[in-house]
C-alpha cells in the first residue's frame, strides 16, 4: 500500500472535516435481542456452545452488530454527515468500496429480551492510500451500542471507499478468440423456450398474462399475480436503464475477459432482467444510465441479448442495423 503526499491532498482535508461528526444518533434496534436469531446465527456458524440455549441464555458476542442493522429500510437515527460523506467520495470517483476489517469490544453480555440502541461516530478519515484495487480512503466509524443507559460492547467498521486501478491483463487474460473456451449455453426447457426462440430471431419477447396482462420476467408457466396459466407474448421496445451492477473480477472464466459488468437491466415495460452493458468500459457502468438492446453472436453460433449504453443527446441508435 502506498501513501500519498498529505500536501498535495485536498480531497483529504475536507474529507478529514468529518472526523468526530456523528454517523447515527440514539438508533433503535429493529427487534430486540431474540432466541430465534441466536440460533440461525450459531446453525450457520457451526457453534454449539450451550452458553447461547437454554432458559439462561445469552446471544454470541460476535453477534454484536447485528442487532443493530437496519435492513431494507434503514435506521431513522442515520445522520446527514455519513451520507455527505460518501456523496463526496463517490463525487471524486472513488466509485467503488470493500470493507476491511472490523474491531469489537464487549463490555457486558447480551440476552434475549434486551432492546439496544447505538450512536455511531465517523472516528478517523485516512490520508490518501493507493492498494491493489485502487486509489481511495479508508473510512472508520465507532459505533456504542447499549441497553438502557449501560454499555453493552463497543464495534468499529471500516472500509475502503476508492477508484478501480485500471489493471493490465496478465497471461490467462491474453486469450485469442481461436483458443478461447466457449460461452457456457443456456439451460432451455418448456417454461423458457420461446424467449430464446425469440432471441434467435434477435427479438426480445416478454411474457403477458392473458386474465389480468401482468408482464413478467423471467418466464414462467403461471402468473404470479393473480395465478392465471394462459399467457402470450409482446415484444420489447428495447430501451430500458441499468437498475443495478456489480463489476466480475473473480472469480475467473475461461470464456469471459474479467473486469466486466453483470447489469440488472430495467426495461421501459417495467421487467427486469440480467444481462451484460457494453460499448463503455466496466468502470463506466451507472446505475441509471440509459441502455438499448443489442444481440451479439458468440462462438459462431450462440446468440444472446445485451444492452449497450448510449448518451441521451443520441437521437438514432441501431439495433441489428434496425433504426429506433
Amino acid at each position: 500500500m502506498a501513501h500519498e503526499p498529505r500536501a498535495s491532498d485536498d480531497l483529504g482535508r475536507r474529507l478529514k472535516a468529518y472526523e468526530g461528526q456523528a454517523a447515527a444518533v440514539s438508533a433503535v434496534g429493529k427487534d430486540p435481542v431474540n432466541a430465534p436469531m441466536i440460533r440461525h446465527w450459531c446453525e450457520a456458524m457451526g457453534d454449539t456452545n450451550p452458553a447461547y440455549t437454554g432458559p439462561d441464555a445469552i446471544a454470541p458476542p460476535t453477534m454484536l452488530q447485528a442487532w443493530t442493522m437496519g435492513g431494507l429500510s434503514g435506521h431513522t437515527g442515520r445522520s446527514s454527515a455519513y451520507d455527505e460523506l460518501l456523496t463526496l467520495l463517490d463525487e471524486s470517483g472513488c466509485t467503488s468500496v470493500v470493507a476491511t476489517d472490523c474491531e469489537q469490544e464487549y463490555v457486558r453480555p447480551l440476552r434475549p429480551g434486551d432492546e439496544i440502541t447505538f450512536d455511531a461516530v465517523i472516528e478517523s478519515v485516512s490520508d490518501r492510500k493507493t492498494t491493489k484495487l485502487g486509489t481511495g480512503y479508508f473510512v472508520t466509524t465507532r459505533m456504542d451500542i447499549r441497553v438502557g443507559p449501560d454499555l453493552a460492547g463497543t464495534h468499529r467498521f471500516r472500509i475502503l471507499k476508492y477508484a478501480p486501478a485500471q489493471r493490465k491483463q496478465g497471461p490467462q487474460q491474453e486469450l485469442t478468440r481461436r483458443n478461447r473456451p466457449p460461452r457456457p449455453r443456456p439451460v432451455i426447457n418448456r417454461d423458457n423456450a420461446g424467449f430464446w426462440e425469440g432471441v434467435r430471431e434477435r427479438r426480445l419477447l416478454i411474457q403477458r398474462c392473458t386474465a389480468c396482462s401482468t408482464l413478467r420476467h423471467p418466464w414462467l408457466p403461471g402468473c404470479a399475480a393473480c395465478g392465471h396459466p394462459e399467457w402470450d407474448t409482446v415484444e420489447a421496445s428495447g430501451t430500458g436503464e441499468v437498475y443495478s451492477y456489480v463489476v466480475m473480477h473473480h472469480p475467473p472464466f475461461p470464456a469471459f475477459d474479467p473486469p466486466y459488468a453483470v447489469a440488472l437491466i430495467e426495461l421501459t415495460e417495467g421487467v427486469r432482467m440480467i444481462s451484460n452493458v457494453i460499448g463503455v468500459p466496466y468502470d463506466e457502468v451507472r446505475i441509471g444510465m440509459s441502455v438499448r438492446l443489442a444481440f451479439e453472436e458468440y462462438d459462431g453460433e450462440l446468440v444472446l441479448p445485451v444492452f449497450r449504453a448510449f448518451r441521451a443527446e443520441e437521437s438514432r441508435v441501431a439495433i441489428e442495423g434496425r433504426p429506433v
